[in-house]
């Protein structure tokens, strides 16, 4: 065995589900960064580019046409999708803000389970017993 692969298999289980590939886990209660003002345009543009090419299925296509359109874009064309990221900016960091109050007040842990792991509707039991979500 190798001198690496022998410290790997010393470490308890526990050590080794908190790091993974030398990274930190993310906490996965943690607020998501804001989009840029690119990509509050991107998610507008994809909508429409959509619309207008419906047999399109590549997603290149779609990001190469929206890079040529905002590049061609003015400033005063750009300025909705601008003000969009700010505020969106500003509601960040006033939850991240709380996210960390709340961390260090020890109300939310860490490794406090995600409500994104939870099915957001159950549907009712079908006859088999079996639930869909």
């Amino acid at each position: 065995m190798k001198d690496n692969q022998t410290q790997v298999d010393a470490r308890g289980t526990d050590d080794r589900l908190k790091v993974r590939g030398g990274k930190k886990l993310k906490d996965p209660n943690k607020p998501k960064k804001p989009p840029s003002a690119f990509f509050v345009f991107l998610d507008e543009f994809r909508r429409e580019f959509n619309l207008a090419n419906p047999d399109n299925k590549s997603v290149a296509n779609v990001g190469k046409a929206a890079g040529k359109k905002w590049k061609s874009m003015t400033e005063e064309d750009k300025a909705p999708f601008v003000a969009k990221s700010i505020s969106k900016k500003n509601e960040y960091a006033i939850t991240l803000q709380q996210y960390n109050m709340d961390l260090a007040n020890g109300t939310k842990t860490s490794g406090d389970e995600s409500d994104k792991s939870k099915p957001a509707v159950v549907n009712e039991v079908k006859e088999e017993g079996w639930r869909c979500y």
